[in-house]
């Protein structure tokens, strides 16, 4: 039986990846990357447990072929995603790191069960 905060860490680590997954490879550019980062968030959003997802996509990376666009890379994401599980928390992140599209656990806490009332 997995613990609130270890369901919490998985909930977060699934998105990120299925995020990643889903999205790279889609036709994008400057001027598009702005509703292509709403449309990723409102989508992750409607899904359990996520509380709070933020998408940056960057721009500088983006290299118009012949046809005036590019295609998404994982390394373009700047993502965080916060995933709750009744009172434990998970803050984890998608993003460049020397090289790789990295996701990471950046912290994890759990609301005290005094403070829960």
């Amino acid at each position: 039986m997995l613990t609130d905060r270890e369901t919490a860490i998985f909930e977060a680590g699934i998105k990120l990846g299925a995020l990643y997954h889903q999205w790279v490879g889609t036709p994008i550019s400057r001027r598009s990357a702005a509703s292509v980062e709403t449309a990723i968030e409102q989508a992750v959003i409607l899904q359990p447990f996520v509380e709070e997802i933020t998408v940056r996509l960057n721009r500088d990376l983006m290299k118009e072929n012949t046809f005036g666009y590019s295609e998404l890379s994982g390394l373009m994401f700047d993502v965080e995603i916060i995933t709750r599980v009744r009172y434990s928390y998970c803050h984890a992140r998608l993003n460049p790191c020397e090289g790789y599209p990295l996701m990471k656990v950046v912290e994890c806490h759990e609301i005290p069960e005094i403070s829960r009332n």
